[in-house]
């Protein structure tokens, strides 16, 4: 008789991590003793900070701090239950309320992550016999959402990242009685690229499909006052459903999705992600209404992260590396190389720069990256670090 196979045998054999440890080029996990946003503390080191999604800089913004803690005081640290049961305060319909006027949709719904945002939109709309158009590229927590309503189910397919052309192949394919939700990043998080909304919106008018976009990188950074993809290209009634996250521009942890109000209400009462998960806590909840209000009175954070960003990327270029396409707060540089890239790291981090590595499995071979991001609160003297520091590490490793 065969022997039954150790469920854990997979875990014992997974030595990729310690290997790379070994090598001392380990880019994940490193702890941060302190964080005043454009610059952080590793270890009593100072780095300048080029990998975060605190956008604009309102993670450490005093008015923020100040009405978490406020929040904290009136209501504690937990709702302790469910948005459905005991787990919903003023502060949760404040938000929803000005959420929705501020993406000019009539309703918005909170979640306690992004991602379970994501699982519960997707899974509650797409149900059996019907399909989930997503791109290639998209967020993988859409990806996770997508797959939970295809074994329920539900159809996914995928066309080509970003191609209208491939779009349009895939949803001729789809029979006409059966209902599709396209599915997209309205930035791309690995790359900072746009989706090219405009042609979306008019196939998915053309195979009456609907339309939802994750703007989880957008927010504070593109659109009229900083309201994302829809916004920037004038199609916020074409847009059907508007989702993101609080843990990049909006300085905290949570999610929502704002839409027409029988689609919020549906999802409202039939979404599992919600029902049976704690609610977004107080806290959470009170520092994005601050951020939201400074979002709303000072658009110049955002002309000032895109000058950051735009100085940066010119420097970078300057310098000889080569860029994934983006005009966002996202600028991703190729080494397309594993060792190379964690190598490059590594040098960063020791030279006082902390980016991001991409390496696989996380990016196809060839397409190993370092991606860096800003803030509006980055200074000069922070994004010419940077710069410099790329510059000379990049000579010394043959990259440019």
């Amino acid at each position: 008789m065969e022997k039954t196979k150790d469920l854990f045998k997979k875990c014992v054999e997974f030595t990729l991590a310690d290997e790379v440890k070994a090598q001392g080029v380990y880019p994940f996990f490193h702890p941060i003793d302190e964080n005043e946003g454009p610059v952080v503390s590793f270890a009593g080191r100072k780095l300048v900070m080029a990998g975060s999604n605190n956008y604009l800089g309102l993670t450490a913004d005093p008015r923020v701090k100040a009405a978490s803690i406020k929040a904290i005081n009136k209501y504690g640290t937990s709702c302790s239950g469910s948005r459905y049961m005991t787990g919903t305060v003023n502060l949760h319909i404040e938000l929803e309320e000005k959420l929705a006027d501020f993406f000019e949709k009539e309703r918005c719904l909170l979640f306690s992550t992004g991602y379970q945002t994501g699982q519960g939109i997707i899974p509650t709309l797409v149900q059996r016999g019907e399909y989930i158009v997503s791109d290639r590229d998209n967020h993988a927590s859409l990806v996770a959402a997508s797959i939970m309503a295809q074994g329920a189910g539900a159809n996914l397919v995928r066309y080509n990242h970003n191609n209208m052309e491939d779009l349009e192949r895939v949803l001729q394919k789809i029979p006409e009685s059966a209902g599709r939700l396209i599915v997209s990043d309205g930035v791309f998080s690995v790359s900072g690229e746009i989706v090219d909304l405009p042609e979306l919106v008019a196939l998915a008018k053309k195979y009456n499909a609907r339309i939802l976009i994750d703007d989880a990188h957008a927010v504070g950074v593109i659109g009229k006052g900083g309201r994302g993809t829809p916004s920037e290209f004038g199609l916020v009634d074409e847009v059907d459903l508007i989702m993101g996250t609080f843990s990049k521009t909006f300085g905290s942890l949570g999610g929502y999705v704002a839409g027409d109000r029988s689609v919020i209400n549906y999802i409202k009462h039939n979404a599992s992600s919600l029902i049976f998960s704690a609610s977004p806590t107080p806290a959470s909840v009170a520092a994005v209404l601050a951020t939201l209000e400074i979002i709303r009175n000072e658009p110049e954070l955002t002309e000032r992260l895109i000058a950051n960003t735009d100085y940066v990327r010119q420097g970078l270029l300057k310098a000889g590396f080569t860029l994934m396409p983006s005009r966002t707060a996202i600028v991703t540089v190729l080494i397309s190389d594993q060792m190379k890239t964690l190598l490059f790291w590594k040098k960063l981090f020791d030279a006082g720069v902390y980016v991001n590595a991409f390496i696989r499995p996380g990016v196809m071979p060839g397409h190993e990256a370092l991606r860096t991001s800003f803030m509006a609160t980055h200074r000069k003297e922070h994004l010419d670090k940077v710069i410099t520091e790329f510059s000379t590490i990049g000579k010394e490793l043959g990259v440019i």
